[in-house]
C-alpha cells in the first residue's frame, strides 16, 4: 500500500453534479493511481489495498452532493463508514473521526 504524505485533505463537493465528476475528484484529491476504475468497487479496492488514506478527510458542501446525486453520496458515506469500522487500527489515536461531512 502506498503511504499517504497528507495528514488532512479537504474535498469541496459544491461543483459536483454527476457520478463521473465525483469519481474524478476523489481520484485527484486522494492520489489514486492513473488506472483507477472510477466506480465503487474500484474505490473500495483502492482505499483498502492500493493507497493509504490521509489521517483525516473533510468533505465540504456535503449537503450539495446529497441533493444533486443522493445515491452516490450514500454510497460514498457507506464505503467510508465501512472503512472506518473495518480498519480501526489505521486511525491515529488523536483522530476520533477520520471522515468529516460538512453540510
Amino acid at each position: 500500500m502506498c503511504a499517504s504524505t497528507k495528514k488532512e485533505v479537504t474535498i469541496d463537493l459544491k461543483e459536483v453534479s454527476t457520478k463521473e465528476e465525483l469519481q474524478i475528484l476523489l481520484k485527484r484529491k486522494l492520489d489514486f493511481p492513473d488506472y483507477y476504475g472510477g466506480n465503487w468497487d474500484a474505490f473500495w479496492d483502492t482505499i483498502t489495498g492500493l493507497v493509504e488514506l490521509p489521517e483525516k478527510i473533510i468533505f465540504e458542501h456535503w449537503s450539495d452532493l446529497e441533493e444533486s446525486i443522493p445515491d452516490e453520496a450514500n454510497s460514498l458515506k457507506e464505503m467510508l463508514n465501512n472503512f472506518n469500522k473495518k480498519y480501526l487500527m489505521m486511525k491515529t489515536e488523536d483522530v476520533v473521526d477520520r471522515i468529516t461531512f460538512i453540510k
